[in-house]
């Protein structure tokens, strides 16, 4: 079985502002750079025919280049925080990379999911973090914000569990105009 995502590798000029933001945090288990992306589309565990075809179709997708720029902060876990994460700023573009991978999902019937397209890179993972120190922390970020750079291409990655982080490889590579 394989677990898949397309995404969106996240380019130095950003990571270097993302790392100074990893910082102050209890419980945080930050990500490393080769761990920054942002999801397109999860198609979780497939066998290797599905991961086959997934990766057919995604070298189908032709589409624009991709502005990214960062736009505040946030955090996932109400009362109990699981994760935080930077907001990448909406555009049509990404939304419509993001609707050509899931569509892939639809045609070979994998779950998707309801919940919309919220483009983020997921900086940490909490581990017993209280609240109020994820929202001071989102306090001290909350104004974030960067110029869009662009992004000329997407990758499928596999993604490996493991016991102290998830590793992450890139299975294919694909251009964007």
């Amino acid at each position: 079985m394989h677990r898949l995502f397309a995404g969106l590798p996240v380019p130095e000029p950003l990571v270097e502002r993302l790392r100074l933001l990893q910082t102050d945090l209890p419980g945080a288990r930050w990500r490393r750079d080769d761990q920054l992306h942002v999801t397109l589309q999860f198609y979780g565990e497939v066998h290797q025919e599905v991961a086959e075809e997934i990766a057919d179709q995604l070298g189908r997708v032709a589409r624009p280049a991709v502005p990214l720029a960062l736009q505040g902060v946030g955090w996932f876990g109400r009362r109990e925080p699981q994760a935080v994460h930077v907001r990448i700023a909406p555009n049509e573009a990404l939304s419509d990379l993001a609707r050509a991978c899931r569509q892939i999902a639809r045609r070979l019937n994998l779950k998707t999911g309801a919940e919309p397209f919220l483009p983020h890179i997921t900086l940490a993972y909490c581990y017993g973090t209280p609240l109020a120190e994820v929202e001071a922390w989102s306090e001290d970020f909350f104004a974030l914000r960067s110029e869009p750079v662009q992004i000329d291409a997407f990758n499928l990655y596999e993604s490996f569990l493991g016991r102290a982080r998830s590793q992450y490889q890139v299975q294919g590579h694909y251009r964007l105009a």
